[in-house]
C-alpha cells in the first residue's frame, strides 16, 4: 500500500507544482508556455506520452498487472529508486529554474541558470524525465512502455539539442563557457 501511494503521489504533486506553478507565474504576466523547439506534433505527443508512461506504472502499482512476466525483486526496488531519484531531480530543477521554467524554448528574457543541481548538469530535469521512464519500463516489463519510453527519450534528446541552439543564441559566450564547464546530462 505504501508502494502505490509513494508512485502515485510523486507524478501527482510534481503535475500540481507544475501546472500550479503556471498559474501563479501567469498571475504576474510571465508565460510559462515556450515555442516548441522541435516540430509541434512531436514535443506535444512525448509530453503527452511522458504522462501516460507515469499513468501506466501508477496503474500498475495499484494492482492492474501491466507485465507478462513476473517482475523480479531487485528490480522492482531498481525501479522504484529511479523513480523517486527521478522525480527528486524533477522536483529540485523546476524549483531550482523559478520564473526561468519554460515547457519549450521562452518567448521572453530569461536568466541563464548555473547554480544548484545545474552545476552538476545542464538538464536535471530531462534526466529525471529518464530516469522515471526507466523507472516505469522496469516496474512494469512491459515492452510498449520500453518502447513508448524509448520514443519520448529520443524526442526529448532533439528538444535538449535545439534550446541548446536557443541558449547560446540567447546567452552568448556565457552560455558557451557554462556548456564547457558542466556536461549535458552527467
Amino acid at each position: 500500500m505504501v508502494e502505490s501511494v509513494v508512485v502515485t503521489l510523486l507524478p501527482v504533486l510534481f503535475l500540481v507544482v507544475l501546472f500550479g506553478g503556471g498559474g501563479l507565474l501567469r498571475r504576474r504576466d510571465i508565460d510559462m508556455d515556450g515555442a516548441p523547439p522541435i516540430r509541434k506534433s512531436l514535443f506535444y505527443s512525448s509530453k503527452y506520452a511522458i504522462m501516460a508512461i507515469w499513468a501506466a506504472m501508477v496503474l500498475h502499482a495499484w494492482g492492474l498487472r501491466l507485465s507478462f512476466v513476473e517482475v523480479p525483486k531487485l528490480l522492482k526496488w531498481t525501479s522504484l529508486f529511479l523513480w523517486v531519484s527521478g522525480f527528486g531531480l524533477l522536483f529540485i530543477g523546476r524549483f531550482g529554474l523559478g520564473d526561468s521554467f519554460r515547457i519549450g524554448s521562452a518567448k521572453e528574457a530569461t536568466r541563464l541558470k548555473t547554480g544548484g543541481l545545474f552545476r552538476f548538469s545542464r538538464n536535471p530535469m530531462y534526466l529525471g524525465v529518464y530516469a522515471t521512464l526507466v523507472a516505469s519500463a522496469l516496474y512494469t516489463l512491459n515492452p510498449i512502455l520500453f518502447l513508448v519510453g524509448a520514443y519520448v527519450i529520443v524526442v526529448h534528446h532533439r528538444i535538449v539539442l535545439a534550446e541548446e541552439e536557443h541558449l547560446r543564441g540567447t546567452f552568448g559566450q556565457e552560455y558557451v563557457e557554462y556548456c564547457d564547464r558542466v556536461r549535458r546530462y552527467l
